[in-house]
Formats: structure tokens, sequence, C-alpha cells
């Protein structure tokens, strides 16, 4: 695991600002408080044309920083089995970077660069890029978003799109600020952050998006056999008050030298404010979020009843202090068996687990998870985090004190007779600041 001090980005979509505001997707809605959702409502870094008043660019600045105490203390400073935490008792800048979108003149351009520690969670476990040559996760990893593509003014808007994007399963963020707790729950967590391909992205009605996706594979820059993954989403907001979302991958064949093997995964979910009192002195907005999961994989001897994943999430979210400061509650479960989509708490030693994935294909892995998140947020720009998390697993999962590299904790010393010390749960407290602008 890379140390000390990163940097990510990203870019906002925003429309023209001469376009005409009734025809825009989800225009006049409050979005600020959606699970997943980033809460700013105005960006500075905004080139803007002086005679005709159309946005040329729209730029992006990302850093997230935290402190994460285990109470473990696993000698080698190593958090495993998170997608979204990769160090425990030092601090750490996880993700920082910067990027610039363009819609100018029907044109779109997306670029963001990312660099830190969580790379070295993510992108650097795609082994995709070992599949012939040509290619290498130094070419990509520090890219997030990178696209080019054509807006068409039909219906509400169409756009036709080529790249690396963010994944569209799971209602969680990429950006952990945007997320009600930082810790992704295990149906984000374990999902794709990113797909490269082809997307086309209609609007159909000013509340209702539609995606069609032709993409390499699952969770992966190149693909791991010759036939490509399909997917589709569709999210739908009834009203500022509610969000309703349906994502689907098929057909995909994310096994190396199994092109039979083929992956389907749906996840629905839904967001809900159901109180908002924007003058209130006190608690000024409530809100739960439900994500639930389902997916397996089959064919060329694998059945489905032996590798599959279903999970659930659900968080509850209150805002006070005139929308200043917020607390939210999350539980949530996956089980998979087969362990096709589970992180490996030490890969580059032998242990337990790893025995469990190459002699037992139909192994049961069940992972519970609860958190508490207490937000302070002086600004639109500014996050100040305090998170509580407990998390626990059927079988030894979690780093135990002795950690999961090494019997001294560094890469460079034998292993040989030694394993990991895994242990089935765990206890954590992280800090975190983080700015967006």
């Amino acid at each position: 695991m890379k140390r000390g001090f990163l940097i990510v980005a990203t870019l906002l979509v925003l429309k023209s600002s001469a376009q005409d505001s009734a025809s825009v997707p989800f225009s006049g809605m409050d979005l600020t408080w959606i699970n997943g959702q980033t809460r700013e409502t105005d960006n500075p870094l905004q080139l803007v044309d002086k005679q005709s008043g159309e946005t040329i660019l729209t730029g992006m600045v990302f850093v997230d920083g935290y402190y994460n105490f285990d109470f473990t203390r696993p000698i080698d400073n190593t958090h495993v089995v998170s997608a979204t935490i990769g160090r425990s008792n030092e601090f750490c800048l996880n993700l920082a970077g910067f990027g610039i979108e363009s819609y100018y003149k029907h044109m779109i351009a997306r670029l963001s660069l990312q660099f830190g520690e969580m790379l070295a969670i993510a992108q650097d476990e795609d082994m995709s890029v070992a599949h012939g040559r040509n290619t290498s996760i130094a070419d990509l990893k520090y890219i997030r978003e990178g696209a080019a593509g054509y807006h068409f003014d039909k219906w509400h808007g169409i756009n036709v799109e080529l790249g690396l994007f963010n994944s569209y399963i799971g209602v969680e963020s990429y950006f952990m600020n945007e997320n009600w707790s930082y810790q992704r729950s295990y149906v984000s967590d374990l999902t794709p952050f990113y797909f490269t391909g082809a997307r086309i992205q209609a609007f159909p009605a000013k509340n209702v998006k539609s995606e069609l996706w032709l993409m390499n594979g699952w969770a992966s820059f190149d693909s791991y056999n010759n036939s490509p993954g399909l997917g589709s989403a569709n999210l739908w907001r009834p009203s500022e008050n509610l969000q309703l979302a349906a994502n689907f991958y098929v057909i995909g064949s994310d096994t190396r030298d199994k092109p039979g093997v083929l992956r389907f995964h749906h996840d629905h979910s839904v967001v809900y404010r159901y109180l908002h009192r924007k003058e209130s002195h006190g608690i000024t907005q409530a809100a739960f979020s439900l994500n639930n999961h389902y997916g397996f994989q089959s064919g060329d001897g694998v059945l489905a009843s032996q590798q599959y994943a279903r999970g659930t999430a659900l968080s509850h979210r209150v805002w006070f202090h005139h929308d200043k400061m917020a607390i939210t509650l999350r539980g949530d479960y996956i089980t998979n068996p087969g362990l096709y989509m589970s992180l490996n708490p030490s890969p580059v030693t032998p242990n337990d687990f790893t025995a469990a994935i190459a002699g037992v294909q139909n192994q049961q892995l069940s992972l519970g998870q609860g958190t508490f998140t207490f937000d302070i947020m002086p600004s639109q720009h500014f996050t100040f985090r305090l998170e509580y998390g407990y998390r626990r697993a059927n079988v030894p999962y979690f780093a135990g004190h002795g950690g999961t590299t090494s019997p001294d904790g560094w890469v460079d010393t034998p292993t040989s007779t030694w394993k990991p010390e895994l242990q089935k749960d765990e206890h954590r407290v992280t800090l975190v600041m983080s700015v967006r602008i």
C-alpha cells in the first residue's frame, strides 16, 4: 500500500448557462441531500463565453485525508477488505486530484486525473491489463474519467460517449464525501468503481435518465475474454424528495480463460427524504437510503447456486443546525459463496482464505457491517467527519494484531512459514477532512 499524500480528480457535469433551464434534466430540484450526490450548488471553477453566456469549461478539485484508528492495531498498519480505507493508525491523504469537463457547442470532453492511496486498493487490483500487451495499469490508473462524445438535442438530451467512466452500479459515489458514510457499504464497495467502454445516455423526460452500456468488463480496463459486457442504468426522480434507480450488468465474461462463465448483476435503490424543514433551528432534514444487490456467475461447470452475491444496505440520516451538521446510521450485509467478488485480505502471502478460493468453490462468506457517522459541514465545499465502524464475518477475514504482510510487517521479510493473522471482527474510528470545489 502507498503511504502519505495522495491526489485525485473529477468533473462536474453542468449544462450551458445559455440553455433553457426548463429543458435541463433535473433542474429546479434540490438534489444536495441524496446519498452519493454532491451537495455543491455552485462551482466557482467555470470558464464562460462572454458573448453567448455559454459555459466552455467546468473544473473540479478534490482532496480527501483521514486518520483511521483500528482497535486491533495491526503491526503493518494495513487496513484490509476495504476499497475505501487502506491504512490504519497513521495520517493519510487518501484521494486527491482535479479535472475539467466541457459541453461546448454540443461536444463532450471529460478528463479528470487522480493520484493517491485509494488507487493501490482499487485500480492496482485490475489484472485485465495482463491479457495481451500494449497496455498497463500505469497507462490508465491515474485517469479517473476520460471520455469524448457528442450531445444531441433530442427529448431532454441524448449523449453518446466513449472512454473510461465511473461505474453506474451502486447508490454510493466514488467520492467519499458525497456519501452519507465514509466507509462504503459492502454492496457498493465490492462492486465496480469504473468501466471502460461506450454509452448512450438519454433523458426522455426531465426527471428520467436511461443509459445503455457496452464495456470491456466488470471493473476492468481491458477484457478478460473476447466478449464484451452489456449494461443499463435507469434513474427516475418523480420529485426532489424521491430517487429510484435500477441497474443491470449482463452477459459479462469476466473469468480468466473461461469465456463460458457469464456474469449477471442487478441492483436497485430507493432514496427518500421524508422530512424537510428548511427554516427549522433544530432538525432540518431526515431521509433514508436502501440499496439491494443480487448477482451470480454461471456456465462452464460453474453453478449460480454456488457462486452468487446477495446483499443490502440501509442508511438513515438526520440533518440539523441549518444543515451544517448531520448524523447517519447504516447497517449492511452481503453474502458471496464462491468468493468471486471478495477482496483478499492478504493476496501476497499464503493464508486460509486463498486456500478456500483455490480448493473449495462453494466456500461461504457472509459479511455484516454497522457504522455511525457524524458530519460537520460549515460550507458546501468542506466536510469534517467522525465515523465509528464495526464489521464481522463468518470466517476469519479481518486483520489481527499480527497483520497481513509478514512477521514484522515489512514487505521484504520472508514469509515462507508464516501466515497472516486474521480474525472475525473489526472495530475502527476514522477522522476525515475533505474539500471539493
